[in-house]
Protein backbone atom coordinates (compact mmCIF):
# COMPACT_ATOMS: atom_id res chain seq x y z
CA UNK A 1 0.00 0.00 0.00
CA UNK A 2 1.62 3.48 -1.21
CA UNK A 3 0.64 5.15 1.88
CA UNK A 4 2.42 2.98 4.29
CA UNK A 5 5.90 2.46 4.73
CA UNK A 6 6.83 -0.13 2.67
CA UNK A 7 7.45 -4.27 2.60
CA UNK A 8 9.50 -6.08 0.31
CA UNK A 9 8.01 -8.86 -1.17
CA UNK A 10 10.96 -11.44 -0.78
CA UNK A 11 11.11 -10.65 2.58
CA UNK A 12 7.11 -10.37 4.24
CA UNK A 13 7.68 -13.25 6.38
CA UNK A 14 5.29 -13.64 9.63
CA UNK A 15 4.10 -16.33 12.05
CA UNK A 16 0.45 -15.48 10.37
CA UNK A 17 1.92 -16.30 7.25
CA UNK A 18 2.75 -12.77 5.59
CA UNK A 19 4.83 -14.30 2.77
CA UNK A 20 4.35 -14.41 -0.69
CA UNK A 21 4.78 -18.03 -2.67
CA UNK A 22 6.73 -16.99 -6.01
CA UNK A 23 7.86 -18.13 -8.84
CA UNK A 24 11.85 -17.95 -9.53
CA UNK A 25 10.88 -15.46 -12.49
CA UNK A 26 9.16 -13.48 -10.17
CA UNK A 27 11.72 -13.47 -7.15
CA UNK A 28 14.08 -12.40 -10.44
CA UNK A 29 11.56 -9.65 -11.45
CA UNK A 30 12.15 -7.94 -7.83
CA UNK A 31 15.39 -8.73 -7.02
CA UNK A 32 16.13 -6.73 -9.77
CA UNK A 33 13.17 -4.05 -8.47
CA UNK A 34 15.05 -3.94 -5.60
CA UNK A 35 18.59 -3.31 -6.80
CA UNK A 36 17.11 -0.08 -8.88
CA UNK A 37 15.20 1.35 -5.82
CA UNK A 38 18.86 0.74 -3.81
CA UNK A 39 20.45 2.44 -6.42
CA UNK A 40 18.14 5.16 -6.12
CA UNK A 41 18.62 6.16 -2.61
CA UNK A 42 22.31 5.32 -2.44
CA UNK A 43 22.11 8.44 -5.50
CA UNK A 44 19.70 10.38 -3.50
CA UNK A 45 21.44 10.49 -0.10
CA UNK A 46 24.81 11.36 -1.88
CA UNK A 47 23.80 14.00 -4.79
CA UNK A 48 19.94 14.74 -4.29
CA UNK A 49 16.51 13.77 -6.11
CA UNK A 50 16.58 16.08 -8.32
CA UNK A 51 20.45 15.55 -9.70
CA UNK A 52 19.99 12.08 -9.60
CA UNK A 53 19.06 10.81 -13.53
CA UNK A 54 17.83 7.24 -14.44
CA UNK A 55 20.58 6.91 -16.43
CA UNK A 56 22.81 7.22 -13.07
CA UNK A 57 20.44 5.04 -11.40
CA UNK A 58 20.85 2.13 -14.19
CA UNK A 59 24.62 2.15 -13.88
CA UNK A 60 24.44 1.88 -10.50
CA UNK A 61 21.93 -0.93 -10.80
CA UNK A 62 24.01 -2.73 -13.50
CA UNK A 63 20.62 -2.68 -15.56
CA UNK A 64 19.50 -0.87 -18.96
CA UNK A 65 17.99 2.39 -18.74
CA UNK A 66 15.18 0.67 -20.62
CA UNK A 67 14.91 -1.55 -17.94
CA UNK A 68 14.46 0.58 -15.31
CA UNK A 69 11.74 2.24 -17.44
CA UNK A 70 10.08 -1.46 -18.22
CA UNK A 71 9.87 -1.92 -14.21
CA UNK A 72 9.47 1.85 -13.00
CA UNK A 73 8.10 4.10 -15.57
CA UNK A 74 8.78 7.22 -14.07
CA UNK A 75 11.36 8.26 -11.72
CA UNK A 76 9.21 8.96 -9.02
CA UNK A 77 7.93 5.49 -9.03
CA UNK A 78 11.02 4.09 -8.14
CA UNK A 79 10.15 5.65 -5.08
CA UNK A 80 6.45 5.01 -4.67
CA UNK A 81 5.76 1.98 -6.45
CA UNK A 82 6.01 -1.43 -3.85
CA UNK A 83 4.82 -4.82 -4.33
CA UNK A 84 2.85 -4.61 -1.10
CA UNK A 85 -0.04 -3.80 -3.09
CA UNK A 86 -0.74 -7.83 -3.95
CA UNK A 87 0.35 -8.72 -0.84
CA UNK A 88 -2.49 -6.07 1.08
CA UNK A 89 -4.98 -7.87 -1.23
CA UNK A 90 -4.79 -11.35 -1.16
CA UNK A 91 -4.40 -11.25 2.58
CA UNK A 92 -7.81 -8.63 3.20
CA UNK A 93 -9.08 -11.65 1.27
CA UNK A 94 -8.02 -13.96 3.56
CA UNK A 95 -9.16 -12.73 6.88
CA UNK A 96 -11.95 -14.27 8.19
CA UNK A 97 -15.62 -13.81 6.70
CA UNK A 98 -17.89 -11.87 8.52
CA UNK A 99 -14.58 -9.35 10.11
CA UNK A 100 -15.49 -6.07 9.96
CA UNK A 101 -13.10 -4.24 6.99
CA UNK A 102 -11.40 -1.42 9.45
CA UNK A 103 -10.46 -4.41 11.73
CA UNK A 104 -9.21 -6.54 8.64
CA UNK A 105 -7.51 -3.54 7.52
CA UNK A 106 -5.57 -2.74 10.89
CA UNK A 107 -4.03 -6.50 11.08
CA UNK A 108 -2.27 -6.29 7.14
CA UNK A 109 -1.68 -2.45 7.56
CA UNK A 110 0.09 -3.08 11.05
CA UNK A 111 1.73 -6.56 10.18
CA UNK A 112 2.83 -5.22 6.66
CA UNK A 113 4.39 -2.03 8.80
CA UNK A 114 6.25 -3.78 11.27
CA UNK A 115 7.91 -6.02 8.52
CA UNK A 116 9.03 -3.13 6.63
CA UNK A 117 10.64 -2.05 9.75
CA UNK A 118 12.48 -5.34 10.51
CA UNK A 119 13.21 -5.12 6.81
CA UNK A 120 15.12 -2.18 6.11
CA UNK A 121 14.29 0.89 8.24
CA UNK A 122 16.63 3.15 6.47
CA UNK A 123 15.25 2.78 3.56
CA UNK A 124 11.79 3.04 5.06
CA UNK A 125 12.68 6.15 6.38
CA UNK A 126 14.59 7.87 3.46
CA UNK A 127 11.81 6.91 0.68
CA UNK A 128 8.97 8.89 3.78
CA UNK A 129 11.64 11.94 3.59
CA UNK A 130 11.58 11.81 0.14
CA UNK A 131 7.92 11.90 -0.23
CA UNK A 132 7.64 14.82 2.14
CA UNK A 133 10.17 17.00 1.11
CA UNK A 134 9.77 16.50 -3.22
CA UNK A 135 6.69 17.83 -4.69
CA UNK A 136 6.84 15.56 -7.92
CA UNK A 137 6.48 12.35 -5.59
CA UNK A 138 3.74 14.66 -3.51
CA UNK A 139 1.66 14.71 -6.96
CA UNK A 140 2.25 11.49 -7.97
CA UNK A 141 1.03 9.70 -4.84
CA UNK A 142 -2.07 11.00 -5.57
CA UNK A 143 -2.13 9.20 -8.68
CA UNK A 144 -0.92 6.05 -6.79
CA UNK A 145 -3.12 6.37 -4.18
CA UNK A 146 -6.31 6.33 -6.63
CA UNK A 147 -4.95 3.01 -8.49
CA UNK A 148 -4.93 1.10 -4.99
CA UNK A 149 -8.25 3.03 -4.05
CA UNK A 150 -9.98 1.04 -7.18
CA UNK A 151 -8.07 -2.10 -6.54
CA UNK A 152 -9.04 -2.28 -2.27
CA UNK A 153 -12.53 -1.24 -3.16
CA UNK A 154 -12.83 -4.49 -5.39
CA UNK A 155 -11.81 -6.52 -2.65
CA UNK A 156 -14.18 -4.79 0.27
CA UNK A 157 -16.97 -5.26 -1.96
CA UNK A 158 -16.18 -8.72 -2.37
CA UNK A 159 -16.22 -9.20 1.22
CA UNK A 160 -19.18 -7.30 1.71
CA UNK A 161 -21.05 -8.89 -0.70
CA UNK A 162 -22.29 -5.28 -2.40
CA UNK A 163 -21.58 -3.12 -5.29
CA UNK A 164 -18.37 -0.97 -5.70
CA UNK A 165 -20.64 2.09 -4.50
CA UNK A 166 -20.19 5.59 -2.84
CA UNK A 167 -19.98 4.52 0.90
CA UNK A 168 -17.32 1.86 -0.27
CA UNK A 169 -15.24 4.07 -2.28
CA UNK A 170 -15.57 6.78 0.53
CA UNK A 171 -14.53 3.95 3.28
CA UNK A 172 -11.80 2.87 1.18
CA UNK A 173 -9.88 6.56 -0.10
CA UNK A 174 -10.81 7.25 3.78
CA UNK A 175 -8.64 5.05 4.83
CA UNK A 176 -5.86 5.22 2.27
CA UNK A 177 -5.65 9.31 3.00
CA UNK A 178 -5.64 9.02 6.57
CA UNK A 179 -2.72 6.62 6.47
CA UNK A 180 -1.19 9.01 3.74
CA UNK A 181 -1.64 11.41 6.17
CA UNK A 182 0.01 9.24 8.78
CA UNK A 183 3.11 8.57 7.24
CA UNK A 184 3.42 12.56 6.24
CA UNK A 185 3.01 13.43 9.86
CA UNK A 186 6.12 10.74 11.03
CA UNK A 187 8.31 12.43 8.31
CA UNK A 188 7.74 15.49 9.44
CA UNK A 189 8.58 14.93 12.89
CA UNK A 190 11.85 13.31 11.82
CA UNK A 191 10.77 9.93 12.82
CA UNK A 192 10.88 10.39 16.15
CA UNK A 193 7.44 8.77 16.95
CA UNK A 194 7.26 5.20 16.77
CA UNK A 195 5.02 4.76 13.43
CA UNK A 196 2.88 1.49 14.42
CA UNK A 197 1.67 3.58 17.62
CA UNK A 198 0.28 6.32 14.85
CA UNK A 199 -1.09 3.64 13.07
CA UNK A 200 -2.99 2.53 15.79
CA UNK A 201 -4.06 5.69 16.73
CA UNK A 202 -4.69 6.91 12.82
CA UNK A 203 -7.06 3.81 12.51
CA UNK A 204 -8.52 4.63 16.23
CA UNK A 205 -9.72 8.41 14.91
CA UNK A 206 -11.39 6.51 12.03
CA UNK A 207 -13.31 3.91 13.98
CA UNK A 208 -14.48 6.54 17.04
CA UNK A 209 -14.85 9.69 14.18
CA UNK A 210 -13.29 13.15 15.94
CA UNK A 211 -14.85 14.37 19.73
CA UNK A 212 -15.49 18.31 19.43
CA UNK A 213 -13.94 20.66 21.92
CA UNK A 214 -11.10 18.26 22.74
Amino acid sequence: MHATPRTSASSAVSEDGLRPRLSLRERKKIKTRVAIRRAMYRLTAEQGYEATTVEQIAEAAEVSPSTVFRYFPTKEDIVLTDEFDPILLREMRARPAGEPPLRSLRHVVTEATRLALLDDREETVQRTRLMVEVPALRARMMESMASTSRQLCEVLAERSGREVDLEVRVFAMAVLGALHETTVYWAERGHEDDILTLIGQTLDTLEAGLPLGT
